[in-house]
């Protein structure tokens, strides 16, 4: 059992699935591009001479006063390949919307691409009204894919403190991190900041502060100040002995993390399984088991919010006690990963098959592509594993690497080589969809009305809608499915146009 290296930090964990793309040099009909040469300063012109004596004068020293601009994002632009400017010009509520709305969870090459521009860096003012709403939106769609770490980090780059909305996302997402004692910290200070009664009162416990807690729970009970079953649940939390032999409670509304924590805390934990995504995280802590823990990370897996290691580290903890379902696929990826270690070609052919199988069928391939396609490269495969060991690669991150080092032997498997390598000249699309892929390959021109969203300094708007384009894309439309590819290219995404592409093709049923 092992972990193939441990995770360097939140952005490596999944941001970065195609950062080698940072290293290509961008293919771009788009401007901003091409890296501008600098222009030769204008002569001054001559002045007379003001000083009176040739005595040092006194200095005196002041700040400039500039822009209020900062980098907000945890990916530098070196690394995402994506201007600073990438919001700036858009309107704040159509830039809400497209993010709100866009799914990507059947694709990582779209995850990835959504994860670079939610944590992308740009220049903006923080105290901006527009940049607080968009912040939030990003915000939210990390807490939403599972991404709660990276949401963290995102709010305590800014500053929790710098408005309420933003504290109450940050108590939130440390309810589910485990940070909240840093959160309740903070509240304990600034109590305007709390997002509501209950938030304080539950802070004051967890400080130890139980008489206040008890006021503050008396007092928002008078003035109806929290829904019933919070305040049954706080009433609990504060004098749990007092409720010793009192029966359960039954849920009503909503489950909000602090509603989660709560019903944790008095001893009546809620399944999170059953909850949203944003929960799921709650279920990798050692208090879980690990069939919890199992399920949780394939969850978070699936929405590309845990990195792959992770993934394989739980898969490997330990040796599964039951037969199937899950525990199928943990002992077949188990004994994959032994003869992988062996390096025997006779193991790795055996066990292949089964493992692939049982990834695919829980939507994980691409996380066991990224985990073992550079290892399995290297064992001297015949036959229908070396074919398979090839489809792996092509869903890896190193899938250029792997298709110049491969002599295709079927019409198929030569057009997944020539999208893998950039260039589809002279190769026959086997199906529809394929055929739609190599017209955005071709020569014909992206749609114009991207183009000029992004030659006008809109281009994360830009991207945003390519993206839904390929979304509707990926479910028929195949006209959609050309202009979002053809657009990504333009734009310089050539590894996400790529690797969606693969992805796409190796993971439907007519592929």
């Amino acid at each position: 059992m092992r972990i193939k290296g441990r995770c360097a930090g939140i952005v490596l964990g999944f941001t970065l699935i195609g950062a080698q793309a940072g290293a290509q040099q961008p293919l771009s009909a788009i401007e901003w591009l091409n890296k501008n040469p600098p222009s030769t300063a204008a002569a001054l012109p001559a002045e007379p001479p003001i000083a009176q004596s040739a005595a040092q004068p006194e200095i005196s020293v002041a700040p400039l006063e500039g822009s209020a601009n900062r980098a907000i994002g945890l990916v530098p632009a070196s690394v995402t390949g994506l201007p600073p400017t990438l919001w700036n010009n858009s309107e704040t509520r159509v830039l809400i919307r497209l993010i709100s709305d866009l799914p990507v969870e059947e694709l990582p090459a779209m995850q990835s691409l959504l994860y670079k521009l939610l944590l992308a860096e740009a220049d903006q003012d923080p105290d901006a009204p527009a940049t607080q709403t968009l912040l939030l939106a990003r915000i939210d769609k990390l807490v939403e894919l599972g991404a709660l770490d990276a949401a963290q980090a995102l709010i305590e780059q800014v500053g929790p403190e710098r408005s309420k909305a933003l504290f109450g996302r940050w108590f939130d997402v440390t309810l589910l991190t485990g940070d909240e004692d840093r959160a309740c910290a903070v509240m304990n200070r600034a109590p305007h900041l709390a997002p509501g009664y209950g938030a304080r009162v539950f802070c004051a416990v967890r400080a130890g502060d139980w008489q206040n807690a008890a006021l503050m729970l008396d007092t928002a009970h008078a003035l109806s100040l929290i829904d019933p079953h919070s305040e049954a649940l706080l009433e609990r939390f504060v004098e749990l002995e007092a409720f010793e032999d009192a029966p359960p409670l039954t849920l009503s509304g909503p489950v909000t993390p602090l509603v989660f924590r709560l019903h944790e805390a008095i001893g009546e934990p809620l399944n999170a399984a059953s909850l949203p995504r944003t929960f799921a995280s709650a279920d990798l802590r050692e208090v879980a088991g690990w069939k919890a823990q199992l399920e949780a990370a394939e969850r978070l897996s699936r929405s590309g919010a845990l990195p792959a290691n992770r993934l394989l580290g739980i898969y490997t903890a330990r040796l599964p006690a039951a037969s199937g379902g899950i525990w199928d696929r943990v002992e077949a990826l188990q004994r994959f990963d032994t003869a992988l270690n062996s390096k025997s070609p006779t193991a790795v052919a055996k066990t292949l098959p089964p493992a692939w199988q049982a990834m695919q069928s829980a939507g994980l391939d691409v996380s066991f592509a990224q985990l073992f396609a550079t290892d399995l490269a290297e064992i001297p495969l015949t036959g229908q594993a070396r074919e398979l060991a090839y489809e792996i690669a092509l869903l890896s991150p190193d899938y250029e690497r792997a298709a110049q080092l491969y002599s295709p032997r079927s019409d198929r498997m030569s057009f997944l080589t020539g999208l893998a390598k950039g260039d589809l000249t002279g190769f026959r699309p086997p199906n529809p969809t394929a055929a739609a892929i190599a017209d955005a390959f071709g020569p014909d021109p992206a749609p114009q009305n991207l183009v000029d969203l992004a030659a006008a300094g809109q281009l994360g708007e830009a991207i945003l809608r390519a993206m839904r384009l390929f979304d509707d894309g990926s479910r028929g439309d195949l006209n959609s499915l050309t202009q979002s590819l053809a657009a990504l290219r333009a734009f310089g995404l050539e590894d996400a146009a790529r690797r969606a592409s693969l992805q796409l093709l190796l993971r439907s049923p007519e592929a």
